[in-house]
């Protein structure tokens, strides 16, 4: 039996909490004898299962550990408890500019970016022209890529993504970034996606958005999931509570049951 695309069982991520600026004595002091800090819980035992082909969007407010949950799944971070297993090739649109390199050009990027999702110098070849192409850059695929604007560098990495064949695609906001018209192709894309069988694991503000990419929802909330549902009820539901005609659920005892 295949295994599921992405699944999260019971998965937690924290972070030390910094104590900030402290007296030359009390450093000294703290060398000898480490204090036992607090820690933040970014995600607190999250457990989900995304299968293959399934499209599933991240909502809640900032600071809801979207972007975090997305960093696990994407390979970029580890959890501190609890098990998570990611089967396929993972492509991830995070920050702008991540994976990237500033000082070298467009065409340079997308070689280097191609190759570490794992293509080949054949394939990133026999590639190249058609990410390009998607980006509309060509004009200025050999400019370095300080040069680029936030929106042209999303253009980049967005082409270079659905371009290496990944089995799941990771999104974090970045097409917010950009002109209408490359955000309908964008959209367009994520959509033969969809209907090519791969996986979609996305987090947006943006509730029309996710509403056109995504057809199940998980809501965060404190690191914790309040509910995980088709797309339609949970964004209702999450809206509700962000406008104050519902209570807030995150406190509730029964948080991982759909509404």
């Amino acid at each position: 039996m295949r295994m599921a695309a992405v699944r999260f069982d019971r998965v937690s991520k924290s972070f030390p909490r910094h104590v900030g600026q402290m007296l030359l004595r009390d450093r000294l002091r703290h060398l000898w004898r480490p204090p036992r800090h607090e820690r933040f819980y970014a995600l607190k035992e999250v457990s989900f299962t995304l299968e293959h082909g399934e499209s599933l969007a991240l909502i809640g407010p900032n600071g809801a550990g979207k972007s975090t949950l997305l960093s696990l799944a994407a390979g970029l971070a580890r959890p501190n408890g609890g098990a998570l297993e990611v089967e396929g090739r993972v492509a991830a649109l995070m920050e702008l500019g991540s994976g990237f390199h500033q000082d070298l050009t467009g065409a340079e990027n997308i070689r280097i970016n191609a190759a570490l999702l794992g293509l080949s110098r054949s394939e990133v070849r026999r590639r190249f022209d058609e990410i390009v192409e998607f980006s509309e850059l060509r004009d200025f695929i050999q400019e370095p890529l300080r040069t680029y604007s936030g929106g042209m560098m999303m253009r980049l990495a967005f082409s270079v993504a659905v371009h290496v064949g990944p089995d799941i695609l990771v999104i974090d906001e970045v097409l917010g970034v950009g002109d209408q018209a490359f955000f309908a192709k964008c959209v367009d894309k994520i959509v033969e996606f969809r209907r090519a069988g791969k996986t979609i694991l996305c987090a947006s503000h943006s509730t029309g958005t996710v509403r056109m990419l995504c057809e199940r929802a998980l809501w965060l909330d404190h690191g914790q999931v309040v509910a995980d549902g088709p797309i339609d009820g949970v964004v209702e539901a999450y809206q509700e509570t962000a406008t104050g005609r519902r209570a807030p659920l995150w406190r509730a005892p029964a948080l991982t049951k759909p509404l």
